[in-house]
């Protein structure tokens, strides 16, 4: 078995390390200054306790790598960029091999069931950045981070079972759900707060607003008759993920916030606000306060704003118009 990691950014190339770092065969398809900088040298992954150089091999495209039956691709993109990332996987010639969703929200799994019939998802719990090019920072231990794992939309199989050993011994805690998709509802809820942490910035004193778009997806959940799951505080398996720091790295913010201090042409709002706009329409309900969030983060990146450039007034009063 070899692991295809689409997508060494933050949470691809903290994985990736692990497994090379583990002896587990592994690749990469990267792009831009991360594909340069792979090429030339080492991944370099960080924690708060340990510093780990790992030779990955790297292409720009995975019909470079040569896809076999063995194989299991990890889609590490953001939803923006799955299609396109997709579409280069079936001119590649993949075909049953499993497809292993990493990205938050709840689109990426039907998307790629468009195009492969072997659909897996995984809730990610797993804080982490991009310092540089081949540089990626994990900001949590002992391990590094923590995933839910499982078929589409329902189940585990063989699959499974193999990559839950694999990413162990790579140093991410990893357990099989016949319900994965719970776990993934349940991280959309906390994920519907990233678009106000890059806003605003974290602590602002807008957790009314937090508040408001939670509850507003919990009422879609409910009505559509959808459970949810969150790994919260209480739950023991935080042991294994517990936070720390790593000396002259401050934690670089949401997954959102990194995206717009880096200037992205598009945020992921619409996949994890949009959801629960989406479903709230096709149930007939509203989610007002969702969808003007969506309208931020479109607004945020169109206009290339600064993380944490608005007031928490200038949001609300954004959120009334």
């Amino acid at each position: 078995m070899r692991v295809v990691v689409y997508g060494l950014g933050a949470v691809g190339g903290t994985v990736a390390a692990g497994l090379a770092r583990a002896g587990v065969p592994v690749a990469g398809i990267a792009r831009g200054s991360q594909l340069a900088a792979l090429q030339a040298g080492p991944l370099l992954l960080e924690s708060p306790s340990e510093r780990i150089e790992a030779k990955v091999p790297v292409a720009a495209d995975p019909a470079e790598l040569g896809l076999g039956k063995d194989d299991i691709v990890l889609l590490a993109v953001k939803t923006q960029d799955s299609i396109a990332a997709l579409e280069r996987l079936a001119a590649a010639g993949l075909r049953d091999q499993p497809v292993y969703c990493t990205q938050n929200g709840l689109a990426n799994e039907p998307l790629a069931a468009r195009y492969f019939p072997n659909v897996h998802g995984v809730n990610v719990m797993m804080p982490c950045a991009i310092a540089g090019p081949g540089h990626v920072r994990t900001f949590v231990g002992p391990r590094f981070g923590m995933f839910d794992i499982g078929c589409w939309p329902g189940g585990t199989d063989a699959s499974d079972a193999a990559l839950a050993e694999a990413l162990e011994a790579g140093n991410v805690a990893c357990t099989p759900s016949d319900d994965v998709m719970v776990w993934k509802r349940g991280k959309l809820l906390l994920n519907l707060s990233n678009v106000i942490d890059a806003a605003v910035g974290p602590d602002a004193g807008d957790a009314a607003i937090r508040k408001a778009a939670r509850d507003e997806a919990e009422t879609v959940y409910r009505t559509l008759g959808l459970d949810w799951r969150t790994i919260d505080a209480e739950d023991p398996r935080r042991e294994q993920i517990r936070n720390g720091t790593i000396a002259g790295a401050p934690r670089a913010g949401t997954s959102t916030t990194q995206s717009l201090a880096r200037g992205a042409a598009q945020l992921e709002t619409a996949y994890l606000n949009g959801e629960i706009v989406t479903m709230a329409r096709a149930a007939g309900l509203q989610a007002p306060v969702n969808a003007a969030l969506v309208r931020l983060g479109a607004r945020l990146a169109g206009n290339k704003a600064a993380p944490g450039a608005m007031t928490v007034g200038e949001l609300e009063d954004w959120i009334r118009t």
